[in-house]
């Protein structure tokens, strides 16, 4: 089934669309940002709530955020179809920055972590309205190169949060971290005044129970939209993973703490220049044969990834990790936007609800896969290259279910 063509982008005729790609991406980007400055932050965190050194429960930190950001995507994308996108975005911005602000105060860890949920509630305005905007404005492998730039962007942002988050805490206190996520937050507010409402009057949809209802009926019953979502939701919960117990797995692991921005950063580099090449492979293969190829080869590699770490003990060489994560990042880099795309294309008319459903199942499914194997973490690195290959098993799975319905 070939792919719409592209619309016409009301949003270029204020900003331009390279002004608009940038700022759907530093959008997307204050959920990585509140994340990634953090984690090199996570041994002064237990420190300052008496924790243990090796222990995973400053992990909740980022759970919790996911929580918040899963649950709220179900209400902002029927609001966004009701009252359109630019009212919603500003309520996520908001909600986001009394997170934030209640954070810097939080006086214990369960303070805290109700603070984060608070955020993740917030963060959940701006991914799903961003979303939301870009299906305003395109469609099909449109959509899908769009969304590979946008994202090419936004990846920058976790090459460059851990070294930024590591150098705060050298001559600052750790909570200096929520502060500087809050200013980038304002600041982005700020210069989303300049975009232009998306969603004309004419096709906003009526905000009752039944409507949404029918709504979410018609995304879950329709099974390219399922299959790309379940998919969405096993990549994502591989993500979590290795974003619960990198910091661990870097500093207690190989007792290498110093050098984990570098190593984290490198991993969100390569994934981002992979995305830059997305949309020339979209162009040349087609997206719907790119994803099966790549779903595919990434398993595979996904499985060496578990043969080598086993010929180890659970702990190869730190160089031939890094060597390892890249090739599954590098995946990732073809993955996580063409995913997200090909569960959107059937959508269009329902694009709000549509994303805020997939977004917070995915988000929601990847949140409880990651809880189950970080709780199995045994100072190794096994459960992070089981977790891909697993998860990624059950991506090819999904996926290919739902390529067959797009291909009938």
């Amino acid at each position: 089934m070939p792919s719409a063509p592209t619309s016409s982008l009301s949003a270029r005729n204020t900003m331009g669309r390279r002004e608009f790609t940038v700022l759907m991406s530093m959008t997307m980007a204050l959920t990585a940002l509140s994340i990634d400055i953090m984690l090199p932050a996570f041994p002064l965190i237990r420190q300052s709530f008496g924790l243990d050194p090796t222990s995973t429960d400053v992990a909740g930190i980022i759970t919790v955020f996911f929580v918040g950001l899963a649950v709220a995507q179900l209400v902002y994308g029927p609001l966004a179809d009701r009252f359109g996108r630019k009212p919603v975005l500003y309520g996520g911005y908001v909600v986001f920055l009394v997170g934030a602000i209640l954070s810097i105060l939080a006086p214990t860890l369960p303070l805290l972590l109700l603070a984060r949920f608070v955020w993740g509630v917030g963060a959940a305005g701006s991914r799903v309205v961003a979303l939301s905007i870009v299906r305003d404005q395109y469609e099909g492998e449109a959509m899908a190169k769009t969304m590979s730039l946008i994202m090419a962007i936004f990846i920058m942002v976790p090459v460059v949060a851990p070294a930024v988050g590591a150098a705060i805490i050298v001559v600052a206190p750790w909570r200096t971290l929520f502060g500087f996520v809050a200013v980038f937050a304002a600041s982005v507010a700020l210069w989303a005044r300049r975009l232009p409402e998306s969603l004309h009057p004419e096709d906003r949809l009526e905000l009752s129970f039944k409507r949404i209802f029918e709504a979410g009926r018609a995304v879950v019953s329709n099974r390219t939209t399922v299959g790309f979502t379940i998919a969405a939701s096993c990549t994502t919960g591989a993500l979590l993973v290795w974003l619960s117990l990198s910091e661990l797995v870097v500093g207690d692991v190989y007792g290498r703490l110093e050098d984990f921005p570098i190593f984290f950063g490198g991993m969100a580099a390569i994934t981002g220049g992979v995305m830059i090449l997305n949309s020339r492979l979209i162009d040349r293969v087609g997206l719907h044969r790119l994803v099966t190829l790549v779903t595919r080869t990434y398993v595979v590699a996904a499985g060496v990834f578990v043969l080598i770490v086993m010929a180890y003990d659970g702990v190869p060489p730190f160089w031939l990790l890094f060597v390892l994560l890249s090739v599954v990042f590098g995946h990732y880099g073809l993955i996580i936007p063409n995913f997200t795309s090909i569960a959107m294309q059937p959508m269009g008319h329902i694009a709000g609800t549509a994303s805020s459903v997939i977004g917070a199942t995915s988000t929601f499914v990847g949140v409880v896969l990651s809880a189950l194997i970080t709780a199995q973490f045994d100072n190794t690195v096994m459960p992070v290259a089981l977790a891909f290959f697993g998860l990624g098993g059950l991506a090819l799975f999904a996926s290919s279910w739902g390529e067959r319905h797009w291909e009938e």
